[in-house]
């Protein structure tokens, strides 16, 4: 922890906000006060992934509480976003860092052009000495609204610009072994995989109402990070400093895994299937087993509406989801092709359709 160079820093709704919804400006000060230090002698570089947009946005609309509908959440967002940022904007400011706001959609992360473009932003920015204040482009996303409070957009971010180290604050200061409002319960200083917390049942809600996520999303997020290469720790904003200066606080989650394709991290946790095929046994052991690209001629059959582009589940004769891609063709399209070979198709409808469904470098298996 204390070798890290390049940390992600989550922060939740609940840690930057009033009791009323509105943004809390000396919570927003003392997270900042903390991030400056670290990054002041030069060695160290942050990324803020900031929850607080729609939660910042209901008092001034005149809303109590986060809304249920999508409508709604987005005009919150809207209004919330602008004020999260020029908050963020004016406090760093005191330090001289200057902010780049990066708002991220899960869908677009999974393409290929759109990833690389991400990260290469985020690369630059933190070249040229800006702080990233990143979220989740709530104003226009629909599903990913409800992407659990930007905790598993967190980890994948953390993966996304290679980071050593992912930190996620939220308004409990640990993983417990029970409800730590509950007399009794422990806080688990270290976690080394998910046989460590197997026991553990999780609450899935928030104390302050203005959030989405709970620790149920933490976890999650934290299983992320640690199976892709990169350590976790898991605390309260109030802690936030301790835990950059790796002190002993909250929970620990070690590295699990070993770093992946970054896209390919996307298409597994972030992408929606709009859609699914079913391969037949054959294309099941070469997709599988074999690793190979999923031609028309594997195809059984085809269920959903998607669009060349979209993601897509992989199933085999059972139904049992094995991995999940990017396709290159409309879902209308794809009965035409179930079970033809690429030189027929070439022959019959041209050389557009000699390639594959799904090609191997847009695919991720779901139980390798």
């Amino acid at each position: 922890m204390a070798e890290a160079r390049r940390i992600v820093v989550k922060v939740g709704s609940s840690s930057l906000t009033t009791a009323e919804g509105g943004l809390d400006a000396d919570r927003v000060d003392a997270l900042v006060d903390v991030l400056a230090k670290v990054r002041s002698g030069g060695e160290k570089e942050i990324v803020l992934v900031s929850s607080g947009a729609i939660a910042a946005g209901l008092a001034p609309l005149g809303l109590r509480r986060r809304p249920k509908d999508l409508a709604r959440q987005q005009a919150a967002a809207s209004v919330g976003q602008g004020l999260l940022v020029a908050r963020y904007t004016a406090s760093l400011a005191r330090y001289g860092v200057r902010v780049g706001q990066v708002l991220l959609t899960s869908d677009d992360m999974a393409r290929r052009a759109h990833h690389r473009n991400a990260s290469r932003t985020l690369d630059q920015l933190l070249a040229m000495g800006a702080l990233p204040v990143v979220n989740e482009n709530d104003t226009v996303a629909t599903d990913e609204i409800r992407f659990g409070d930007n905790d598993r957009l967190a980890a994948l971010v953390a993966h996304l610009v290679h980071a050593d180290l992912l930190v996620l604050l939220s308004d409990v200061d640990g993983l417990y072994d029970g409800d730590p409002s509950k007399p009794g319960s422990s806080r688990i200083s270290e976690v080394r995989g998910p046989a460590d917390i197997a026991h553990v049942k999780i609450g899935s809600a928030g104390k302050a109402g203005v959030g989405t996520g709970g620790m149920v999303t933490k976890v999650e997020a934290a299983g992320i990070a640690a199976a892709a290469g990169i350590p976790v720790v898991l605390t309260s904003a109030v802690h936030a400093a301790d835990a950059l200066a790796a002190r002993d606080t909250g929970t620990y989650f070690h590295r699990t895994g070993r770093r992946s394709a970054d896209r390919l991290l996307w298409l597994q946790h972030a992408s929606t299937p709009q859609g699914a095929l079913t391969l037949d046994d054959g294309a099941v052991k070469a997709v599988v087993e074999g690793r190979k690209s999923l031609l028309p001629a594997g195809i059984a059959a085809v269920e959903g509406e998607f669009s060349a582009g979209d993601p897509v589940e992989l199933r085999d004769t059972t139904g049992r989801a094995i991995a999940r891609g990017l396709v290159n063709f409309d879902a209308k399209e794809i009965p035409q092709l179930i079970g033809r070979s690429t030189r027929e198709l070439a022959r019959e409808l041209g050389p557009a359709y000699e390639r594959e469904v799904v090609h191997r470098d847009d695919l991720v298996l779901l139980h390798a």
